[in-house]
């Protein structure tokens, strides 16, 4: 059975290379989308298995306002349906005392600093977080 990442960011060229380093080292399917309604769909169709949120979004908005990373996780995990889905945030805006912020603001499970140097503990911090199968 093949895990499903969806990966919510604005930048094609960071979607690339983490769709390259999740399928290729991970062995997982990478599905990409900066779409706040598709997030929402997929997460209640249980479409898929983690999240991977970058935190600034550009071209996201909801409801006819703009959204970013936080504010989506804090709409899934807010929502019972899909509340239990793992995200991990991704972001270049990684100072001290960012991460604790950003997590204690959003809910998310986890954090990733941009750039990604280490593809292995990159997969391996995403495959942490994946549901245990049933």
């Amino acid at each position: 059975m093949m895990r499903t990442v969806l990966v919510v960011e604005d930048n094609i060229i960071n979607w690339k290379v983490f769709e390259r380093i999740l399928t290729r080292r991970g062995g997982l399917v990478a599905k990409h989308t900066e779409d706040v309604e598709t997030v929402m769909q997929m997460a209640v169709n249980k479409q898929a298995d983690l999240i991977l949120m970058d935190v600034s979004l550009t071209n996201s908005y909801y409801d006819g306002k703009a959204v970013d990373g936080i504010k989506i996780t804090q709409m899934l995990k807010a929502n019972p349906e899909t509340a239990k889905l793992p995200v991990i945030l991704v972001t270049a805006h990684a100072t001290t005392g960012d991460r604790e912020n950003f997590l204690a603001q959003s809910g998310a499970d986890d954090y990733i600093p941009k750039p990604v140097v280490d593809h292995k503990a990159f997969v391996e911090q995403i495959k942490s977080k994946l549901p245990v199968d049933d």
